[in-house]
Order: C-alpha cells, then structure tokens, then sequence
C-alpha cells in the first residue's frame, strides 16, 4: 500500500475534519473526550468503560467504509489473515480500490432500526460479542446509541479505531468484559488468527479452526442488569458469544422481563454445537425467554430474532 503523504496524513488526523477517507491508518489515542461523551460514561455509574482515549494503538491498521448498506460506516480489521502472501479477503479489495463487504449483521441492524424497531434515534442499542464494532457502528451512524461488551482486547482496540473513523465518540460506550450472568472473572480461549471464534468454551472455540492456535485469558465478567439503568430505553439487543449465550440472558433477565411495547428487540445466535459446548442448549434458552415474555421467536440462517408479539 502507498504511503501517505505529510499533507494528507495531517487531513486524515484532524479532529475537525468532516468526512474521513476510506482507507486510512489513524491514531486515536491522543484524542480527549468531548463533554456529551464524558456525560455518557457516567450514565453508567459503577461500571467503568473501556477507556480508547488512554490505550495502546493497535498496529497495524486497515480500515475501510463498508459497501451496499444504506448507511456506510468504518469498520477496522483484527484479524489480518496470513500476511503477506495469504491477506484477509478484505485487505485484498482495499488494494483494488473496493471497499469492504458487507457484513450480513450490519444489513440486518440497520433493517430494523430503520423500520421493524421503528422508535427514530432516541434509543439504545446494547451490541454483545461486539467483534470489531460492526453492528455497533451500524447503529451508531444512524444515530442510535451503543453499549458494547468485548473480552478481547485485540478486538476493543478496533472497535476504538472505528469510534475515531466513524465520529461517534459521544455515542457508543464499550466495556473490556464479557456479559454473563455473575460478576466475577472466567477464561476466555483466544483463537489467534480468528479472533472472532474466541469463546469461553474451550471445546467451542477449536470447533471451526482446530488447528489454529488457542490462548487462554482471564477476562471480567458482568451481567447486563448490572449495567443498562431501569430509565435507559433500549431498543435491541444483539448477542453472538460462541455459546455463551445463555448465561447473558439469564444476567439480562431484569431488562427483558420489561413490559410488551418498552422490551428490546432480541438478535442471538442460536448454535447447538456451540451452545452444548458452553453447557446449554437451544431448548433452555427458549424456555428462559418464554419465562419472561418472549414467546415469538423466529430463525434467521443461525440467529434467533425474538419479540414479546
């Protein structure tokens, strides 16, 4: 990739500058917090976010507008693919001038918050598993506000680029932790090379990449109720933990159990393997759901989407 120019380079980093180019490497640690962000951040009161503004940069960095949604926005890669002679499909279209494929997750976000959730741009979106911010950045560009959950702190450092690329500092909230149903620390497996198969599960994070290489980390654990205020109105909720996923609705129950017309619209993924890998299953969680109201459910390829109807 050609190196950037002095000239261009002092464009792209600028905090003034209104539309950021669609390739860039950008540092977003000397940035400060804007009042409306720091305002944020204390609405979660107890629970401290993870801090992009005073973490280490990720390196290196290559990021792109995503293609074929109606509102594009930035998404940073984490996992670079065998570099250089086997690079990740989408460093492939940045060097032909393309911009990132779409992922199916985004398409979906922006479908229903733009007419199935159908609240305007007043809500929040809680985004579990976030990856690399790609539901929540598809949320945030439309206005929404986003809090975010993701134990691995290779992922949190894109998810940090794309809150600089995409200008949304002073909307999305993100915590070094994964969502569950106590407060405490549990081992999370990082499968390196596929960060985005990593799981708490051992057995459901070799599942897809056996021969990838496993670390094992010790990250924080948290429920939802202990995060989301009884006043925030949240609109959707988006949960993908490799199996997990049982565990963070039970540490969700408060928030779902509220009343038809103010419960959130439900995304999860709903992976059999995955789940009897984590100890639960398909049936369980079902079962959970319609405990507390959600007895409309419907399957999406591996995701289950959930309503109170």
């Amino acid at each position: 990739m050609p190196a950037l120019s002095p000239r261009l380079w002092s464009r792209l980093t600028s905090k003034t500058a209104k539309t950021p180019s669609a390739t860039a490497s950008l540092p977003v640690g000397d940035l400060t917090l804007s009042p409306a962000a720091a305002s944020s951040r204390r609405l979660y009161a107890g629970v401290r976010p993870f801090d992009c503004y005073a973490s280490q940069q990720a390196s290196p960095v290559f990021a792109s507008l995503v293609e074929g949604v109606p509102h594009p926005f930035f998404y940073s890669l984490a996992d670079m693919g065998a570099l250089p002679d086997h690079p990740h499909k989408n460093i492939a279209r940045i060097l032909k001038g393309k911009r990132f494929r779409k992922p199916d997750i985004s398409e979906t976000i922006q479908q229903l918050l733009g007419g199935k959730v159908g609240i305007g741009s007043r809500g929040v979106v809680v985004d579990v598993g976030a990856n690399v911010g790609m539901a929540s950045f598809a949320a945030a560009v439309m206005g929404f506000r986003v809090v975010a959950f993701e134990p691995v702190l290779e992922n949190l450092q894109r998810i940090c680029d794309g809150v600089y690329l995409n200008r949304v500092q002073d909307q999305v909230v993100v915590y070094h932790a994964a969502a569950s149903d106590r407060v405490g620390n549990i081992t999370m497996h990082k499968v390196i090379g596929r960060l985005d198969n990593s799981a708490i599960s051992a057995t459901g994070a070799k599942l897809a990449f056996k021969a990838n290489e496993e670390i094992a980390v010790e990250v924080a654990t948290i429920p939802l109720d202990e995060v989301i205020l009884d006043a925030e109105r949240v609109v959707l909720i988006k949960i993908d933990v490799q199996g997990w996923e049982y565990h963070v609705l039970r540490g969700a129950s408060k928030l779902l159990s509220r009343r038809k017309g103010d419960a959130p619209y439900l995304i999860y993924e709903e992976d059999e393997r995955l789940l009897q890998a984590s100890n639960s299953s398909a049936r369980e969680i079902r079962a959970f759901l319609s405990s507390v109201g959600y007895n409309h459910c419907t399957r999406h390829g591996t995701d289950a989407h959930c309503t109170k109807n």
